[in-house]
């Protein structure tokens, strides 16, 4: 059984709370187990969460859920993409998979509304990597 860590942005919590069901409905779904949810205020936070998840021995992936939503400046451009980039950074100095289902940037809330169901896009993904990736000490 694949165990997961999901972290959970509170920033749009009504969105991101959706989000979350979604991303748990899924894992409970693939048979997967989620052993923390760690919630931060916002997905620029996650990159630390997804570290101390991913240094846990039970855990076998990360899924990082949130939602950036577009405003007056290019703010949610920086957000999403320092974000991202740090997550990447956690899989690979971890070695454990560490996905993102953030919506945005560059979407209205109504927009991210529509696309809750990527937390279960992100909870799958973690699933099917620890499933393909060879173990590290093969």
């Amino acid at each position: 059984m694949t165990t997961l860590g999901l972290v959970v942005a509170e920033f749009n919590r009504p969105i991101t709370e959706q989000m979350e069901q979604e991303a748990k409905a899924a894992a409970n779904a693939a048979g997967a187990e989620v052993y923390d949810t760690i919630h931060v205020p916002g997905v620029y936070d996650a990159p630390l969460a997804a570290d101390r998840l991913a240094r846990r021995e039970a855990v076998d992936a990360v899924a990082v859920v949130g939602a950036v939503i577009t405003g007056d400046t290019d703010h949610d451009q920086v957000i999403s993409d320092a974000t991202a980039q740090r997550l990447s950074d956690v899989s690979l100095e971890r070695d454990t998979p560490v996905t993102l289902g953030v919506t945005g940037p560059g979407m209205s809330a109504a927009e991210a509304r529509e696309r809750v169901e990527n937390a279960a896009k992100a909870v799958d993904g973690a699933i099917d990597l620890v499933s393909e990736l060879p173990d590290a000490t093969e």
